[in-house]
């Protein structure tokens, strides 16, 4: 094994975990705006018991259990599924490319996601501390 195949081999868990943590504190911005008005309240009131309070519940909760990677793997999955649903719903009806009918992040969101589920949260999580591999 060569001196970069050596590098990449040790980082590449470390920046999965960087990867996991950034994205699930900016995907909790999405569900804090839409159940507490936080960091921005939203454009419009969102009732808890609807599709969207919904949204919002696993955007904030979801996304602080993947943040602290606790239950990773399968609340990956469920966040990966919630925004290719998102992206079904609300963009694709709007038009075919997602620049064009604003569904980049709910894409990117939800394969980000779909690989954490499969590769793991990485080193820096609660489920390797409690022993999950």
């Amino acid at each position: 094994m060569s001196g970069v195949e050596s590098f990449n081999t040790r980082v590449s868990p470390w920046l999965r975990s960087l990867m996991r943590i950034v994205s699930a504190f900016l995907f909790m911005q999405h569900g804090g705006q839409k159940l507490l008005g936080f960091p921005t309240p939203p454009n419009n009131p969102i009732d808890i018991m609807s599709l969207m309070g919904a949204a919002g519940a696993l955007e904030l909760f979801g996304g602080a259990l993947l943040l602290v990677g606790l239950f990773s793997r399968p609340i990956a999955f469920i966040l990966s599924g919630q925004m290719a649903v998102a992206y079904f719903m609300v963009h694709a009806p709007q038009g075919f490319w997602p620049m064009l009918n604003g569904g980049e992040l709910a894409a990117m969101y939800s394969f980000v996601f779909l690989y954490l589920a499969f590769a793991g949260p990485g080193p820096l999580s609660l489920d390797r501390l409690f022993g999950g591999r």
